[in-house]
Order: structure tokens, then C-alpha cells, then sequence
């Protein structure tokens, strides 16, 4: 009988364990730069840029990281993203609790654009969803991000149709 009880404490506590664990949230925490040969796009024309890509959140430029490098940091219920366009540093930054998040960076001929994103975990990916106003246009993108290991996977829909782009972790 008290073997049993053993053999059945130590069952629910393994049970517990594997679910907190398969719960954990991911860390999506370092310096991210594009991986274009993974990311399916062709090699980098001079200067470093991967060739056929532009610039623009969402769009050619290749989402929230762009192409890269970025700063990701994670902590509590926000992430952060620091990247660079052109000269300009642009800071993003996410609720991660399912809430909105308006961020504002410059579009097209320097005019503001602010954009409204909900981001929240679905078991280990983290899925962003964006909505801006491209010219009187209420344009929609869905990213979603899932890391293993020193890799970081970036999905995206809309915009310019569905995407991949695939990070290195260089920090």
C-alpha cells in the first residue's frame, strides 16, 4: 500500500512537471541578425543588405526585426525590439499579455505612422498581430516567432503576402 501511494505522488508530481514545462514560455532575448540563404532569399548584394529586400515595417523589410541586426529584450510581459533603418534607431515595444500596443515610426516621405499590435503566446510561439493605415488603408500582418536553440523563425501573413525569415543569434 504504501508503495502504491509512492508510485502515485511520484507519477502526479512528473505529471506536473512535464506541464509546467511544456507551458514555458520561450526567451526571445538577444541580438538577431537574418540568415538570408535560410530565409529562402538570394545572397547579400554589396554592402551587406540581402539582395531584393527594402525597407518598411512589414512589408519587403521583413516585419518587426527587419533584416536585421536587432536587439530583442524580453522580460516580464513586454518585448522590446531596437533595430536600425537607415540612420534612425526605432524602438518597438509589446504587451505581451494580450493587450494593445501602439507603436509610431516614420513611413513613407517622413510622415508618422502608428501602428496597433496584440501579441500574446500560443504554448511556445508568440503571435503578433498588427494592424496600420497605409495611405487610407487598414493593412493587417500576422507574425508568428518560435526559437530553438540560436535559431529564431519569424511566419508573417499579409502585407505583401506570407513570409519566413529565419535569425541567427549573434548575442
Amino acid at each position: 500500500m504504501k508503495r502504491a501511494r509512492i508510485g502515485i505522488i511520484a507519477a502526479a508530481v512528473f505529471a506536473v512537471a512535464a506541464v509546467a514545462f511544456a507551458q514555458a514560455k520561450p526567451d526571445f532575448s538577444g541580438t538577431w541578425t537574418l540568415d538570408p540563404e535560410a530565409s529562402g532569399m538570394a545572397a547579400p548584394a554589396p554592402g551587406g543588405a540581402p539582395a531584393g529586400t527594402g525597407g518598411g515595417g512589414g512589408g519587403r523589410g521583413g516585419g518587426a526585426l527587419g533584416n536585421g541586426p536587432a536587439t530583442v529584450k524580453q522580460t516580464g510581459d513586454t518585448l522590446t525590439i531596437e533595430r536600425t533603418m537607415g540612420d534612425n534607431k526605432v524602438v518597438t515595444s509589446y504587451k505581451l499579455d494580450g493587450t494593445e500596443s501602439k507603436n509610431t515610426m516614420m513611413g513613407r516621405g517622413g510622415t508618422p505612422m502608428e501602428s496597433v499590435s496584440v501579441a500574446k503566446f500560443d504554448g511556445t510561439k508568440l503571435t503578433i498581430t498588427t494592424k496600420r493605415d497605409m495611405g487610407g488603408q487598414m493593412v493587417e500582418t500576422t507574425e508568428t516567432w518560435s526559437v530553438a536553440g540560436p535559431v529564431l523563425t519569424i511566419e508573417s501573413t499579409g502585407g505583401r503576402g506570407p513570409q519566413k525569415r529565419v535569425y541567427k543569434k549573434t548575442t
